[in-house]
């Protein structure tokens, strides 16, 4: 009963994840500024899906702060960099298989959430 209502719901969110769109709103200067594409093509996380429990998050804007929680919303991993770093590598404690959510704040206050899978190492 619990495998097939995982499946169920894993399905689910896989069907309703195509049928979003990435944007972002932000104020900046008083002006409120609609950030699609282009914002997140600055930003590059990689292998994906996640194996081995390695991340490598790449981005042109200094990214202040990393969290990853999972579905539920349980945190898995959480830092600050009191330096702004570029590029991070983050080697995850052995996370389990599945959906998570990575939210990145940049030095400049904006911020990015994107969906990751992690599968089994090999």
């Amino acid at each position: 009963m619990k495998r097939t209502l995982l499946i169920f719901t894993l399905l689910l969110l896989f069907l309703s994840a195509h049928s979003q769109v990435d944007s972002l709103n932000v104020y900046q200067n008083g002006h409120l500024r609609t950030l699609n594409d282009v914002s997140e093509s600055s930003l590059l996380i990689y292998p994906v899906p996640v194996r081995d429990n390695i991340l490598n998050i790449r981005s042109t804007k200094e990214i202040s702060s990393i969290k990853i929680t999972n579905i539920i919303g349980q945190d898995i991993f959480r830092a600050n960099y009191n330096n702004p770093q570029l590029i991070i590598k983050l080697i995850l404690d052995n996370p389990s298989r599945g959906m998570y959510l990575v939210a990145i704040t940049f030095s400049d206050r904006t911020r990015i959430v994107k969906k990751i899978m992690i599968e089994a190492a090999i």
